[in-house]
């Protein structure tokens, strides 16, 4: 039998967002880039600051799905740079979805918004990013997008 399956909590990232880049409907879906401004990195014993670069390219499916495809980079504050590439959906009523891509704020619980971030980084203390599996549960404001990092155990 397998290993029960557990989360532990490891961080939370405060990312903020630039308006949407809209390229239009490609048939399948609307697709959007929206510029990573910049953040922070916060949890136990971590803290880190977001580059200003890197962006978030999302497809808006026809029923509302959003796919998301986020790359960006943090520094510790010890000086390690990670690269983070974040793959994730997000999903819920359209009525919440449509208020969303107004700008406006929805309640987090009512949006289905996951995601699987991976970590590459050369320095050592951060390795053990590079060797788990993780899960993110994200907030959409108008601003920023919030995201608690989980380990998979």
């Amino acid at each position: 039998m397998a290993p029960v399956l557990k989360t532990k909590y490891v961080f939370s990232l405060a990312i903020k967002v630039g308006t949407p880049i809209v390229a239009g409907d490609l048939g399948y879906g609307v697709r959007r880039v929206i510029a990573v401004l910049g953040g922070e990195v916060r949890g136990p014993g971590m803290k880190g600051t977001i580059f200003p670069v890197g962006a978030d390219f999302q497809t808006i499916r026809p029923n509302g799905l959003t796919e998301l495809e986020a790359k960006y980079a943090f520094e510790m504050d010890d000086g390690a740079v990670i690269y983070i590439e974040n793959i994730g959906i997000r999903f819920g009523p359209k009525e919440l979805l449509d208020r969303i891509a107004k700008g406006e704020t929805v309640d987090p619980a009512l949006i289905y918004f996951r995601s699987v971030p991976r970590f590459e980084t050369g320095a050592k203390n951060y390795r053990w990013l590079m060797e788990n599996l993780f899960v993110g549960v994200g907030a959409r404001h108008p601003d920023r997008v919030e995201l608690d990092v989980h380990q998979v155990l």
